[in-house]
């Protein structure tokens, strides 16, 4: 059955992922649209903050869910490393991309310290909530102590969105310049386990893990108790 083109598509509660988070704070999605109808899947909308990690060229217009008590914060996650109009000529690996992103890695920690620190619920997007997304999200699970199979099976339901995900994209979403959606190789349709397994090495291999990962790459908008504030923020008992 084809998803309606007004619904928010690979949208999810964040606590869904594992036992013992706080509901109604965190959430997950592809790029809302202006005319996207109340998402039901969630039990309250819209979000207070929003975490846009799409970069300039995919949002070239006011956010849609700008306004009243809803805050949006860019955090532009691929332009930090690589030029996003580019990825359509270079086509890198999933693997490359992933390790782009970690390397220096702090804007994928000031992305999780507004999670922390900004008021929910919160919204964490991309372009397909796959990838940028699926980082950010995966990030936090790991700060709080989410066993590798949960964090793994929540970023793996991302590719039974992907075809209501493709079909907004073709029906009007921006795109980075030089981007033709029937070409986009399939590994860029899948949620990429494989580069996702490399991350999680990553982050457990530095001293200290994940959460010494973050304390090496904070600024000063993601410092002190970064990880102390999140577990606050999303565990039912911190």
């Amino acid at each position: 059955m084809t998803e309606p083109l007004d619904r928010l598509a690979n949208l999810r509660d964040v606590a869904g992922a594992a036992p013992g988070l706080r509901r109604g704070v965190l959430w997950r999605s592809a790029q809302p649209l202006a005319g996207d109808a109340v998402p039901t899947e969630v039990a309250a909308w819209p979000p207070r903050t929003v975490v846009d990690l799409r970069s300039a060229a995919e949002a070239p217009g006011p956010h849609p869910l700008l306004g009243g008590e809803t805050s949006v914060h860019a955090v532009e996650l691929l332009d930090a490393v690589v030029d996003p109009s580019a990825l359509a000529r270079q086509r890198p690996t999933m693997l490359d991309l992933y390790r782009s992103m970690i390397e220096p890695g702090t804007p994928l920690v000031r992305a999780v310290a507004l999670v922390a620190d900004e008021p929910g619920p919160t919204l964490v997007h991309c372009a397909a909530g796959k990838d940028r997304t699926g980082l950010v999200v995966a990030l936090v699970l790991r700060l709080l102590d989410v066993p590798h199979e949960a964090v793994v099976a929540d970023f793996a339901r991302t590719t039974a969105a992907m075809p209501a995900v493709a079909a907004r994209l073709a029906a009007g979403a921006a795109v980075p310049p030089g981007t033709e959606l029937p070409s986009i190789p399939r590994e860029y349709l899948e949620a990429p386990l494989d580069a996702l397994a490399v991350v999680l090495r990553v982050w457990d291999d530095h001293p200290g893990g994940t959460a010494g990962w973050v304390r090496a790459r904070a600024d000063g908008t993601a410092g002190g108790d970064l990880v102390g504030r999140l577990r606050a923020r999303l565990l039912l008992e911190p």
